[in-house]
């Protein structure tokens, strides 16, 4: 779920957004402009959704954004607030028109809402839908009611706090409480539990989760969003984001792996009674046990083994189980901690990836939009009608780039790759000591093994002598 507001600071409009996401012919009041989108394709529902206050009429698109932007009269006013959900590609068309419309209509319309729903599909395996809300809320006689309100700010006297400039300070309250921080965060929650209701109640075994791999706790690294690479990656053609997808897919496969073999050690440590734990001496001297069962390679291939296992204890220090036992524990800290600062490099990674990528797309996209720009506004709307998803991508990758400048003019792209390269270098030196964690790994695999043939055989000696007759002290009577 991806949550924006459309406002006329950023030269965007109500009802130009509603025809692009409809794929209609609206014409708006506010500018007189016609906009014509038509011919756009993938659009398979569309409808309005409206709360209990509302007038009947603003069931017509045109009619129902007309009256946001007649209602708004500031330059910068934020007309609507634009929700896009991905939708479950486990789910038919059918069913998720029925999930977006539901979940809608009990979050947002319930609310005091107006809703514009769009869902589009074009078959690339990418259902999602586009929900337009207004922001203001509605009387009881249909009446656009106030975002929020002005009140004085008092000193400890009780009195009026005065400016500079003579006038009193003031400060802004929320009437509703569409605007706040943590709604956000309830919405994508909410989402997330229709979703799992939907593909539970269609017999589907999967599930989603709104929060993100390190708010779970799951030792994971998210995949990088594909875009227009799905396609190429659907037709068997391999791109750079699927290549990173399948070099994380890997990493978390080992990551998992070796995970899973350091608990198996600590758990069969836990099991073992330490008054009753052989010696690291006897613990080697089984690691070549029944070498003469053996054929020479296996021989030589248990002595390199030794010495490995030899260099690896010295290296350590591990002299007894209880060392051995505290280097497990060890590891498990050191493979814990590689992997968390392997995914914060990976986090920037993607980070400045995203930057480059919207930079690479601003700089494809400008000569078309430079020209938009420059023509007669009566000519504007049928060349952006032509042009309509270069003119997209030009202003979505300059506002998000924008957003990330930190208030610098200068585009920072050669820092950007800089630091990319960097963190690269940095995640391939973290991740060759993740690869020697394995190494170590399978030291003390060969001493866990050692030790249970040690064990194994103490047991079998005992359980002899416990079946041995016993010698009789004198002779029977007869």
């Amino acid at each position: 779920m991806s949550i924006k507001i459309i406002s006329r600071g950023n030269g965007a409009s109500a009802v130009c957004k509603a025809a692009y996401r409809a794929g209609e012919i609206l014409e708006s009041q506010y500018d007189g402009r016609k906009h014509d989108y038509s011919k756009k394709y993938g659009v398979i529902h569309k409808e309005i959704l409206l709360p209990e206050n509302a007038p009947q009429e603003y069931i017509n698109r045109e009619f129902l954004w007309n009256a946001v932007e007649y209602i708004e009269k500031q330059s910068n006013a934020q007309l609507a607030r634009e929700i896009e959900i991905s939708l479950p590609v486990e789910l038919t068309s059918k069913q998720n028109i029925a999930l977006a419309r539901k979940f809608v209509y009990d979050t947002f319309v319930k609310d005091g809402m107006c809703a514009d729903i769009c869902i589009h599909d074009t078959g690339a395996g990418n259902p999602h839908a586009h929900i337009m809300l207004t922001m203001r809320p509605i009387d009881e006689d249909g009446n656009w009611g106030a975002k929020a309100k002005k009140e004085y700010v008092f000193d400890k006297y009780d009195k009026k706090v005065m400016l500079s400039n003579g006038t009193f300070k003031t400060r802004k309250i929320n009437l509703i409480d569409w605007n706040d921080k943590d709604k956000a965060e309830y919405w994508r929650k909410l989402w997330a539990e229709y979703q799992n209701k939907a593909l539970k109640h269609y017999g589907h075994d999967v599930s989603v989760n709104h929060r993100s791999y390190q708010r779970q706790g799951i030792e994971q690294i998210p995949a990088v969003h594909l875009g227009y690479s799905y396609h190429l990656e659907h037709r068997g053609i391999q791109t750079e984001q699927g290549d990173r997808n399948r070099q994380i897919s890997q990493w978390n496969r080992e990551l998992r792996m070796i995970k899973g073999r350091i608990k198996k050690l600590k758990t069969w440590l836990y099991e073992q009674p330490i008054e009753d734990a052989p010696t690291m001496s006897d613990v080697l001297k089984s690691v070549t046990a029944n070498n003469r069962l053996k054929s020479k390679a296996q021989k030589l291939q248990d002595i390199k083994t030794l010495g490995n296992v030899i260099n690896f204890c010295k290296e350590h220090d591990i002299n007894s189980i209880e060392s051995f036992a505290d280097r497990v524990s060890d590891m498990q800290e050191e493979q814990y901690d590689i992997a968390k600062a392997i995914k914060e490099k990976d986090r920037k990674i993607k980070t400045l990836d995203t930057h480059l990528h919207n930079v690479v797309l601003l700089d494809a996209a400008k000569p078309i939009y430079k020209k938009y720009t420059q023509l007669d506004p009566r000519q504007q709307d049928t060349f952006r009608h032509a042009n309509a998803a270069v003119i997209e991508q030009y202003e979505a990758a300059h506002k998000y780039i924008k957003d990330h400048l930190n208030g610098k003019t200068v585009i920072p792209e050669k820092t950007w790759r800089k630091e990319r390269e960097q963190l690269l270098q940095d995640r391939y030196t973290l991740t060759e000591q993740f690869y020697g964690l394995k190494n170590e790994i399978r030291n003390l695999e060969v001493l866990r093994r050692g030790a249970e043939r040690v064990m194994d055989g103490a047991e079998q000696t005992q359980e002899h002598a416990q079946d041995r007759p016993r010698r009789r002290t004198q002779e029977p009577d007869l």
